[in-house]
């Protein structure tokens, strides 16, 4: 019976949320401290990763113009990798510094709004040592870390962030590195 009071109170809570509202980022991002490099621990799977089989980091650094260098970098089968540079700037001048727009296409396309895609912070550690980032149609989610391992404890935090803000916490895939962690 108490499994079926459970499974009730969390099909309403379900109910309750609304998926077409966007998600919530947090407040405010303190950028200088969010640059460096981040380590991906678990993502939704996507097309322009798909031949990431291994290590996969993430290096930001702010430039003189306020725009951010954005280096991604993976282990590719067979042993070799991949690289991919790109710019991200606030989302709106003077907005929220949670809500980023990314782009890896060339410089000159800069002007089309299609080639800019959305990077909102969603939860962020006090520490900035782990990050949850995702897009307001919930297509794209990342938890990322300073190191390549997560404690379990941040790392269901994340997740719980994630699910409550109405992704399907069932399509995270764990990086090799995470998924090997037996502390969770």
């Amino acid at each position: 019976m108490s499994l079926r009071i459970e499974s009730v109170v969390l099909l309403a809570m379900i109910a309750i949320q609304n998926p077409s509202a966007p998600p919530t980022p947090v407040p405010h991002v303190d950028l200088g401290r969010y640059a460096g490099r981040w380590h991906e621990v678990a993502r939704f799977p996507n097309r322009f990763q798909a031949k990431c089989v291994g290590e996969t980091t993430a290096d930001y650094t702010l430039l003189p113009d306020g725009q951010i260098r954005v280096v991604n970098r993976c282990a590719t089968a067979g042993g070799g990798s991949s690289q991919a540079e790109g710019r991200a700037r606030l989302a709106e001048p003077g907005g929220r510094t949670s809500t980023l727009k990314v782009r890896f296409a060339p410089t000159w396309l800069s002007f089309l709004p299609l080639v800019w895609g959305d990077y909102w912070i969603l939860d962020l550690t006090d520490d900035y040592r782990a990050a949850l980032v995702g897009s307001p149609d919930r297509k794209y989610l990342w938890i990322l870390a300073r190191t390549p391992v997560l404690d379990a404890p941040t790392y269901q935090r994340l997740v719980a962030t994630a699910a409550a803000q109405g992704f399907d916490v069932a399509r995270l895939v764990k990086s090799p590195a995470q998924a090997g962690n037996a502390a969770e």
